[in-house]
């Protein structure tokens, strides 16, 4: 198994959650007039990603054995159960990924399972150390998103949970804990980095030292395959997939294909295009499937462990340039969040906010300028036009999903409750200047990585931790 394999499986697994690409939304680094939006990616390595819909181990189902410690973290144990019902998860995860290389052996997964719940737990009692808090509206909110990806309801995700013998309880707290992760890294590391024109410079250096350095814009079609699915529903869904990738080859608009066909969540909302991106930010199987096949060229059915896929290659270039991106014009209203003003309490006020915009009663620009906690609100909220990426992931995660003129429900993000509404949507070229933004963002992601990987390490050497029995 290759190491971006095992890293991705085991912080999947521990998470409970999984890494599509998405990233966190937020506001504009220091500087700008708008403080609440611009994206500030998210360490690969530790920030939490797209939430996911876990998949229970048989250590989680079944009755559970005499439990032991296997390490004293800062006074607090990590118990042989928690390590071995994570283990499942992992092997689990690795049988549906299949491949010709042999997993490692379990004691080398418990090995490193057990690394990451200690460094994992000396996180979260920093979290407390300094009172940061995830209050139940954010769970709500993480619970629906991850709902909502799995195309389930509230009460059919919970009842779901039940039957895989996943309590909601004990969901919800792992939910809560990987929101408290994700804000006691954002405190320590990603407020803390910076990008210099020295660094943008000498990534540019680098980038025309490389040739192969390029970018491509995918159009996809997932034709989902259930778990441990039966070889007549494996071939009921192979024909689907063909069915559309012979539609597509006729000639058919692929994106009128993919509302029809595709399971993907991008399938009907945005025709299955996958956006432009550096080879790396796809999976390996969709790059290999498409380097030779030029602009316009399609491949497909191929299969992966989410099931068949069709690709179409859109667009290719150079890192950077001739780009053309789909620009947001976008505006909301920010409320932060603190002792006086709680994020359940926040959310109530905006959900006011635009039942009275719905009704009629009040315009949107006006409550911005009167209410909005923003550099915005004199603008009414106005963000201007944005390229993707530049909002941190939950609140450009939201925003693509709005129709022009939309406003969206209350949504929460480390800088506090906001009401978006989209205005429009454009195609875009980006000019020497914001292509120059877009590297900034792809250099401030490179130094989170490396940023967090030195406070982890920190962190961890600071942490008195006692092993006692090994892991079964």
């Amino acid at each position: 198994m290759n190491h971006r394999v095992m890293t991705w499986a085991l912080t999947a697994s521990l998470a409970c959650l999984v890494s599509q690409g998405a990233a966190a939304q937020g506001l504009r680094p220091a500087g700008n007039a708008s403080q609440g939006l611009a994206r500030q990616p998210a360490a690969n390595t530790g920030a939490a990603p797209a939430l996911s819909l876990p998949t229970p181990s048989a250590a989680d189902k079944g009755p559970r054995s005499a439990d032991y410690i296997v390490a004293i973290v800062n006074s607090e144990p990590v118990t042989n159960h928690e390590v071995s019902s994570r283990v499942a998860r992992i092997e689990q995860q690795l049988a549906q990924q299949g491949g010709s290389t042999p997993a490692p052996p379990r004691e080398v997964i418990a090995r490193e399972v057990l690394e990451r719940l200690i460094l994992e737990k000396a996180q979260l009692q920093l979290a407390r150390e300094m009172s940061l808090k995830v209050d139940d509206y954010s769970v709500n909110q993480a619970e629906a998103s991850v709902a909502q990806q799995n195309g389930l309801t509230v009460d059919e995700l919970q009842r779901r949970l039940v039957r895989e013998g996943l309590s909601r309880d004990r969901f919800r707290e792992e939910l809560r804990n990987q929101l408290l992760l994700q804000r006691v890294r954002e405190r320590e590391v990603d407020s803390k980095v910076r990008v210099t024109d020295l660094d943008i410079d000498q990534f540019i250096r680098e980038q025309q030292a490389n040739p192969e350095g390029v970018e491509i814009n995918l159009a996809h079609v997932l034709v989902r395959v259930p778990e441990n699915a039966s070889p007549e529903v494996v071939a009921e869904r192979q024909a689907r997939a063909q069915q559309a990738a012979d539609k597509v080859r006729a000639g058919e608009e692929f994106a009128k294909v993919a509302r029809e066909y595709s399971d993907a969540a991008e399938g009907a909302r945005d025709g299955g295009l996958l956006g432009l991106r550096p080879t790396d930010r796809y999976p390996e199987l969709f790059v290999t499937s498409t380097q030779s096949l030029p602009v316009g060229g399609i491949v497909g059915p191929i299969r992966s462990p989410a099931g068949f896929h069709i690709l179409k290659v859109v667009e290719r270039t150079s890192a950077g340039s001739g780009m053309v991106v789909t620009q947001t014009n976008a505006r909301h209203i920010l409320l932060r969040t603190g002792p006086q003003l709680s994020e359940a309490a926040a959310a109530a006020r905006l959900n006011d906010y635009r039942r009275r915009i719905q009704v009629g009663q009040a315009e949107f620009a006006s409550l911005a300028r009167e209410h909005s906690q923003d550099g915005s609100a004199k603008q009414g909220g106005d963000l201007g036009w944005a390229n993707p990426g530049r909002y941190v992931p939950e609140f450009e995660q939201v925003l693509n999903t709005l129709r022009p003129g939309e406003i969206s429900e209350p949504v929460v993000t480390r800088f506090g409750v906001h009401l978006i509404q989209l205005v429009d949507r454009r195609e875009a070229k980006l000019n020497q200047r914001e292509q120059r933004d877009m590297m900034r963002d792809a250099v401030r992601e490179k130094k989170l990585d490396e940023a967090y990987a030195t406070w982890a390490q920190e962190l961890r050497g600071r942490a008195y931790v006692e092993y006692r029995e090994p892991p079964q």
